[in-house]
């Protein structure tokens, strides 16, 4: 039995110990969470959330990309959200790589060049300072008066608010 394997006879465990029920499409805290994909964040749990309550959008260092605009565009304009919560964390992958050298490890593995941006940091605030910014001025997303970012540690668990002053310029 492989892993996936595996995975699917959890899931039918789970399945059948959950009582029946349909949940709305719509999350009922009207929020929108962006973070890592890291294994060690359990967002539902760090945040006391449950099914139903938010979207939870992740990826590699939580970057604000233009499928994470796309992914929150939906969720304002078709399901209902207005927060945004951004979460990085602290110990982050994204942190011991660099874009050009990864874009180079990419190239030498594959003959090709990825179309994609890497989007490696070293300062996990400025980072989040960033992503709020890109949030605040997308021009798709209308709900943009709540928007705000955090660092996840990871050996405390607790999150730290990086605070963002609006300025003028590209993000």
């Amino acid at each position: 039995m492989d892993v996936i394997d595996e995975l699917i006879a959890n899931n039918v465990g789970f399945a059948a110990s959950l009582p029946a029920r349909h949940l709305d499409v719509r999350p009922s805290r009207q929020l929108a969470v962006v973070t890592c994909m890291d294994s060690r964040l359990d967002v539902f749990a760090a945040l006391a959330l449950r099914d139903g309550e938010a979207h939870i959008l992740r990826n590699a260092g939580g970057v604000i990309t233009d499928d994470v605009i796309r992914s929150l565009a939906v969720s304002q304009r078709r399901l209902g959200t207005r927060a945004v919560m951004l979460i990085h964390h602290s110990d982050c992958g994204m942190q011991a790589l660099t874009d050009d050298g990864f874009r180079a490890e990419l190239q030498d593995a594959t003959g090709v060049a990825p179309a994609f941006a890497i989007e490696s940091f070293a300062d996990v605030d400025a980072d989040v300072r960033q992503s709020i910014l890109r949030v605040r001025r997308s021009p798709f997303l209308p709900h943009t008066d709540t928007v705000r970012g955090f660092v996840y540690d990871v050996d405390t668990h607790l999150l730290r608010e990086v605070e963002v002053a609006e300025q003028s310029g590209s993000s």
